[in-house]
C-alpha cells in the first residue's frame, strides 16, 4: 500500500507538463543546482511543489533571455541563502537586465538596417517593373 506521500506533488512528469520542459531538463536542473534537491515519495519518485513550478518557469525565463547558466547557478544560490542575499539577487538580476537592454538595443538597429534594405529592393523592384512595363508599351506602338 502506498504511504500518504505518494500523492503528495507533481511527478516529474507532470513538472515537464506544467512548465513546458523535459523530465530530461528537469533532471539536469536538479544536478546543476539550479533546483534543489526534489521531495521524494517512498518510491524514490520526485513529487514537485507549485513553489518548483514557479521556480522553473522563471527559470526557463531567465534561459530565454540569455542568461548562461553559470549566472543563474549563482542566483540559485543566493536564492538558497534566503533574504540576506536580496540585494546580491537584486544585483545579479539588474544586471542581466542591463545586458538585455543593450541586447535589444542593438536588435532594433539591425532591425531598422533591415527595414532600410526592404525598402530599397521593394524600390527597386517597382522601378523595374515600371520599366518592363513601359518597355511593353512601347513595343506595342
Amino acid at each position: 500500500m502506498a504511504d500518504e506521500g505518494d500523492a503528495r506533488g507533481l511527478t516529474i512528469a507532470q513538472m515537464a507538463a506544467a512548465t513546458g520542459v523535459s523530465a530530461h531538463t528537469l533532471r539536469y536542473y536538479e544536478r546543476a543546482d539550479l533546483i534543489h534537491p526534489v521531495a521524494r515519495n517512498s518510491g524514490g519518485q520526485r513529487r514537485y511543489s507549485t513553489a518548483d513550478v514557479e521556480w522553473v518557469k522563471f527559470l526557463l525565463r531567465l534561459r530565454e533571455t540569455g542568461m548562461p547558466i553559470a549566472q543563474m547557478r549563482e542566483y540559485a544560490q543566493l536564492r538558497a541563502l534566503g533574504t540576506s542575499t536580496t540585494a546580491a539577487r537584486l544585483a545579479l538580476l539588474e544586471a542581466h537586465q542591463a545586458a538585455l537592454r543593450e541586447q535589444i538595443a542593438q536588435l532594433r538597429a539591425h532591425e531598422k538596417a533591415l527595414d532600410t534594405k526592404i525598402a530599397t529592393y521593394r524600390d527597386d523592384l517597382t522601378a523595374l517593373r515600371a520599366d518592363e512595363h513601359n518597355q511593353r508599351g512601347e513595343a506595342d506602338e
